[in-house]
């Protein structure tokens, strides 16, 4: 879809939209309706940022994760409905959207009753594997590698078995977020959508109004999406008085782990640490709202390798997943070999599906006499034999 090119400067005016050209012209952009429904679906599956998460959490600006689109939704018969998305936010909550144009008549009553329909039965009949399991399936269908897509998506702010923990917590507590997408939200629904909201809790219930405007020789388009339905007092009950994205560093997460496990784990990190900067490692912190990390990265022939995580729940978290993409781990044979060294060390048993995961290991077994000095020698290994290896694909 065309959109406004970056020379322009976007002013929203009382009675339309104008784009300021760089000689000071003035580009008049007339609101268009969409020419159908499944436009509009399909610009939300391409963009889920015209969910605008930052008015939706100011503190915390939302972001989506589809599932899928077309989620079937049971009732006690079987399948009966299907909903137009499913989105997970960075918090893992599952995220109900449904899309109609403003001039379908159906958009003031009938689509509010259909929405809690979904919204009663998704919590009663989905579980966390039944998300996951269509997130993938929608993964591999675009040629895209579920994991990747997932650790993309969180950006390490928590490791994704945490994440699916979180969606399966969400959903057995009834924290959903119901959304009405249109391109012209009617104020019946506007006053239905703020009554639901302050009602319904911890589930939450917005309107998304996606205006579009087009105009010039170019025929340029731009949307404009715009949050209704909130209240100050849901704002502040649903999002916990706000939440803050947190940059870690060392002071900090040594600080925050030995809070929660105690010396002894944090003395286990603090070794891994160390044994890192002395092999040359690059160290990378993590930003999380509630949990802290470093993951040790190995850079070579121009490539970076990712090894393990430690966060601050304790563990270390073993990088299969990343260690399969490069050479010489890109070998199903290396990687058992590695799980296979792992394992030999005592309280850790990683399974055969692990080396195409990330398995945790806890810092609590790596206190035990000896641990820590075969877990950090099945490392050395490890960024040896990346060293080692003369080409990386």
């Amino acid at each position: 879809m065309p959109v406004a090119r970056p020379s322009h400067k976007l002013n929203l005016m009382l009675g339309g939209i104008f784009l300021l050209d760089p000689d000071g012209g003035l580009t008049e952009m007339a609101e268009t309706a969409f020419a159908a429904e499944v436009d509009l679906q399909e610009l939300l599956a391409r963009h889920p940022g015209l969910l605008p998460g930052d008015q939706i959490d100011p503190e915390s600006p939302r972001r989506w994760l589809l599932v899928a689109r077309e989620v079937s939704v049971p009732d006690d018969t079987g399948s009966r409905w299907a909903l137009d998305h499913l989105f997970l936010d960075q918090d893992g909550v599952p995220t109900l959207v449904e899309v109609k144009r403003g001039g379908d008549s159906r958009i003031r009553r009938e689509v509010v009753g259909q929405l809690l329909d979904y919204a009663a039965h998704s919590v009663l009949y989905w579980t966390e594997e039944t998300i996951r399991t269509r997130f993938e399936e929608r993964c591999r269908r675009g040629g895209l590698d579920p994991e990747e897509a997932l650790v993309q998506f969180l950006g390490g702010d928590v490791p994704a078995g945490d994440f699916w923990q979180r969606v399966k917590t969400n959903l057995q507590a009834g924290k959903i977020r119901l959304i009405f997408v249109a391109d012209t939200i009617p104020s019946e629904l506007r006053r239905i959508v703020e009554f639901l909201n302050q009602q319904m809790d911890p589930a939450e219930v917005l309107a998304v109004e996606i205006r579009q405007y087009a105009g010039g020789a170019l025929n340029l388009k731009t949307l404009v999406p715009r949050v209704m339905g909130q209240t100050s007092e849901a704002l502040v009950r649903k999002t916990g008085g706000g939440r803050t994205i947190r940059q870690w560093d060392e002071p900090s997460f040594f600080a925050e782990l030995t809070a929660r496990r105690g010396e002894a784990e944090a003395e286990v990190a603090r070794q891994i640490l160390h044994w890192a900067k002395q092999k040359g490692c690059r160290i990378w912190w993590g930003r999380g709202v509630q949990s802290g990390s470093f993951l040790v990265m190995v850079d070579h022939a121009g490539e970076q390798f990712w090894t393990i995580a430690v966060w601050t729940y304790g563990t270390v978290e073993i990088q299969f997943v990343y260690m399969r993409r490069r050479r010489p781990f890109d070998a199903d044979a290396k990687r058992r070999e590695l799980r296979d060294r792992l394992n030999a060390v005592p309280g850790i048993s990683i399974p055969e599906e692990g080396i195409e995961r990330r398995p945790n290991v806890p810092l609590q077994g790596l206190t035990a006499p000896g641990a820590l000095e075969r877990f950090l020698g099945s490392l050395d290994w490890v960024v040896d034999e990346i060293r080692l290896d003369p080409v990386s694909t």
